[in-house]
């Protein structure tokens, strides 16, 4: 009975481990997001300092500003929006990361949807 209990213990605490969460090391530098749209793959690539983030998507360029909240979330603000819906700020919170990769979530701010992806170093 004691050998059961001990290796449930040891179950539970390995399945509670928390994601691993090293933010800093993806506050800047260059990388690429893929993302499924009607079935087709597309990606942007985007580099990122502590103050600006410049995106590439299908041949178009665009430059936000970035202001971190904390070490894991941060504010995307276009700096010249074409329109109403590029005025509207995004909300990006890192939820884990990898030796190369962070998986994030994101979604307009204020706005209950959210949506998640990953981002590989580039």
């Amino acid at each position: 009975m004691t050998k059961y209990i001990l290796i449930s213990s040891v179950l539970l605490l390995l399945s509670c481990k928390e994601p691993e969460r090293n933010c800093a090391d993806f506050k800047t530098g260059k990388f690429k997001f893929e993302t499924k749209i009607d079935g087709v793959l597309k990606t942007t690539v985007f580099e990122r300092t502590d103050k600006i983030e410049i995106e590439t998507y299908e041949g178009k360029t665009d430059t936000a500003s970035v202001r971190w909240v904390n070490d894991c979330e941060y504010i995307l603000k276009k700096l010249h929006p074409k329109n109403m819906a590029e005025e509207k700020s995004i909300s990006m919170r890192i939820l884990s990361t990898t030796k190369d990769s962070y998986t994030f979530e994101y979604g307009i701010v204020g706005m209950p949807d959210k949506q998640k992806g990953t981002a590989f170093r580039l």
